[in-house]
């Protein structure tokens, strides 16, 4: 019986230890906040997320936001860094494990919520669509182009420079003619 006893007490403090120092995650979970050792034989590419046109803009953004703590005084919220290029990676795949990795905010809209069939980014850093005037959201480009669709249709290729902007323009002020009314289809 003490034999028993004994048995059970060690078993119930080995799960303790366990439990304790143990954090359960699924795989998906797993990968989306471990960043990939980069090696020699890695494909990589890079990311940034920049808001500097807002403080060009600073009574347009609502006044709740008006502070260092959501538009950093450089406008970076993530210097260029770079990541493993997965097999099948998207833009969004990247942003997606940038912020969370880093602890950025972000919000989005799932690609079967939308007439578009891509992840359509809601916010970034809290800074969302409308936030600093009526033509006012985020935009991506690849390599200096901004795509014309949604950053989960983009398949990425090795050495893509991927560079998330707020514009309060339109497009406009981050160098985006297409978004501009200069567009010509091509």
């Amino acid at each position: 019986m003490k034999k028993d006893l004994l048995a059970l007490g060690f078993i119930i403090l080995a799960i303790a230890l366990i439990l304790s120092g143990t954090k359960f995650q699924t795989v998906d979970e797993y990968y989306l906040t471990h960043i990939d050792d980069i090696t020699a034989d890695s494909k990589t590419v890079t990311i940034s997320i920049r808001c500097e046109t807002i403080r060009d803009n600073w009574n347009n953004l609502v006044p709740e936001l008006q502070s260092d703590e959501f538009v950093p005084q450089d406008g970076v919220i993530l210097p260029e860094t770079t990541y493993v290029l997965r097999e099948g990676d998207t833009a969004f795949d990247i942003i997606d494990r940038a912020v969370r990795y880093n602890k950025i905010q972000m919000e989005y809209q799932g690609a079967n919520l939308n007439s578009y069939g891509s992840v359509y980014i809601q916010g970034i850093h809290y800074l969302y669509e409308f936030s600093c005037g009526p033509l006012s959201g985020w935009m991506y480009r690849v390599n200096g182009v901004f795509p014309n669709y949604g950053c989960s249709k983009y398949e990425l290729k090795n050495g893509d420079k991927i560079e998330w902007v707020y514009t309060c323009d339109l497009g406009r002020d981050v160098g985006c003619v297409w978004m501009g009314g200069e567009w010509n289809g091509q």
